[in-house]
């Protein structure tokens, strides 16, 4: 085999195995800490979509104006939101202030069944 052929046949491979790569995305929601029950729920049903794609979610909760005073609202809601997808997602950070918006990343969970378990 020539040099050359080795060359293009490697190329190649490389591109195919660039192709069919998936690079997970973050994808963000915003919500407010007075969210309504419906809103809350399509935020939701959207963030599950998201991670059955196989992306993380970054959930934030912007405080505006006095709202900042009611911090323990925001991580009831992130604490709630986290729970209702507690069957496809893992909490890869917790609920933590930053200036006025408060964040929690989940990540979809492993669904592939391990080796080791028998």
């Amino acid at each position: 085999m020539d040099y050359g052929k080795f060359r293009f046949e490697q190329a190649k491979k490389e591109k195919e195995a660039r192709r069919n790569q998936h690079v997970v995305e973050i994808k963000e929601i915003r919500m407010s800490p007075g969210i309504d029950k419906h809103d809350f729920e399509v935020k939701q049903r959207s963030a599950q979509r998201f991670l059955s794609d196989g992306n993380k979610v970054k959930v934030s909760v912007r405080f505006k104006g006095r709202a900042i005073t009611h911090t323990s609202l925001g991580e009831q809601l992130l604490i709630r939101f986290s729970e209702g997808l507690n069957d496809i997602a893992n909490v890869e950070k917790a609920p933590k202030l930053e200036g006025r918006n408060m964040s929690l990343v989940l990540a979809p969970k492993n669904t592939k069944p391990d080796a080791k378990q028998s």
